[in-house]
């Protein structure tokens, strides 16, 4: 690997913040044993088995007393020497031990730094370490198989697979530009526009996989938009199964967004009920409604909602002119149970229309069935990892390089070089084509401590 760093020896609270029964201090360096001697006063740890002992400092008196913990590089999780020191998790004890670490020679680890280590250790791969912090992030227990089934490997291989079908074919490739008058058919011969073709169906079949993948790990941001007391807040109340919004018979009584995660199918579904839009002199509304608007901007997809009694007005179809173009949107008619319909879907003037009752949850399944077909989810988790945004666009920039290959498929040393940007892409995921400021980006996101 290409990358490189200067080792020195970091440490970090690596339990979360506050109060608990054990706290765990995790230090990464070389030569880790002197340290080790120094701050149990004296004590030698045997490699992967728990000492007790006390934690001291530079007088010998006790700071805490607790496990101690050795890993001898490289078989640790940074690949250097680790020490896990295992004490009380108050938090003044923590600090304390902290600085006598820090005392001893170390430093305060960046966020992400073991992590990173690990991946330029080569005991991780790019997208393994990322799911590292997934994992943690998690927002439901589908998201956090799917980040374990990534953190075990199964994206890594199948991104690996994809990079050696990559290096044989083009090893096929550039062995014929030296014999320009017999390329074609030899790579006729070697099935190379085969294996081309079948390449780019696998990939495909990842790029699909991966997608479901990022919906788990990002969810979908649905804004509630609507004239005033048409139910946008009883909704939200609906879907998150609990009174979180305030409903009453008022116009305007909704006045700022209201946001609310709620899982679907293991989906992170992250509603935003908003100000009913209108034409107020109120200063306080007019804030609201202007935040309605900000919100509409960086959702995925917009709930329309219209009193069922009323149908869509005048004024609700200017609301809609002023919706981005390119947002995708459902309709709603609500309040079925003051009108006597039944809940269920409808084509009207091109739109997909679903009738439902906020108050009574009459239509509430078919509405999150909905949301979960909108944004492209299959409802399946069965071989699904964890994706990132970066990992889609790596993967559409191979798909386009390998379209590229094939238009080029006649002119060798263009078809050659699709090959190759496409092979860097796919590279770029697992970390073996990277850059130094990508990863100080990624790794900046993580917890101090890991």
């Amino acid at each position: 690997m290409a990358l490189s760093y200067t080792p020195t020896t970091i440490c970090a609270i690596a339990t979360a913040p506050g109060r608990g029964g054990v706290g765990v201090i995790r230090v990464s360096g070389n030569k880790l044993l002197a340290f080790a001697h120094a701050i149990s006063g004296g004590k030698t740890p045997q490699a992967r088995y728990a000492l007790y002992t006390d934690f001291v400092d530079a007088q010998g008196q006790a700071l805490d007393n607790g496990l101690l913990l050795y890993f001898p590089g490289p078989r640790s999780f940074t690949g250097e020497d680790v020490l896990e020191l295992q004490g009380h998790g108050g938090p003044v004890v923590l600090k304390m031990l902290l600085a006598r670490c820090v005392e001893l020679g170390a430093r305060l680890a960046e966020p992400g730094e073991f992590t990173k280590r690990a991946f330029l250790n080569e005991k991780l791969d790019l997208a393994q370490a990322e799911s590292v912090a997934d994992l943690i992030d998690a927002a439901s227990e589908t998201a956090a198989k799917s980040a374990l089934k990534s953190l075990k490997g199964m994206f890594s291989d199948k991104i690996h697979q994809l990079v050696d079908e990559l290096i044989t074919l083009r090893m096929l490739v550039e062995a014929t530009l030296d014999f320009p008058e017999e390329e074609i058919d030899f790579l006729k011969q070697a099935d190379a526009f085969g294996k081309l073709q079948g390449l780019q169906q696998r990939l495909q079949q990842v790029q699909a996989t991966a997608k479901q993948g990022a919906i788990l790990r990002e969810g979908m941001h649905v804004v509630l938009v609507g004239e005033p007391n048409v139910g946008k807040s009883s909704l939200m109340n609906a879907l998150a199964g609990d009174d979180i919004a305030i409903v009453t018979a008022i116009a305007g009584t909704t006045r700022d967004t209201v946001r609310e995660e709620i899982i679907i199918d293991g989906v992170p579904v992250h509603i935003i009920d908003t100000a009913g839009l209108r034409d107020t002199n109120d200063v306080v509304e007019k804030i609201g409604i202007a935040r309605t608007w900000q919100a509409v901007e960086r959702a995925d997809l917009a709930l329309i909602l219209a009193d069922s009694r009323h149908g869509i007005t005048k004024e609700l179809q200017t609301i809609l002119a002023r919706l981005p173009a390119q947002l995708p949107r459902l309709h709603i008619l609500n309040k079925i149970d003051l009108t006597a319909e039944a809940a269920g879907f409808s084509e009207e003037d091109g739109h997909s229309l679903l009738r439902l009752s906020a108050h009574t949850h009459a239509g509430i399944e078919l509405l999150k069935a909905k949301l979960l077909e909108m944004v492209g989810y299959s409802g399946s988790s069965e071989g699904v990892f964890l994706a990132r945004q970066r990992h889609l666009d790596a993967i559409q920039r191979a798909e386009g390089h390998l379209q590229l290959a094939q238009e080029n498929a006649q002119q060798i040393e263009l078809l050659a070089e699709e090959l190759r940007l496409a092979q860097n892409a796919l590279s770029e995921i697992t970390g073996e084509f990277s850059a130094d400021d990508l990863l100080g980006v990624i790794f900046s996101r993580f917890c101090i401590g890991k």
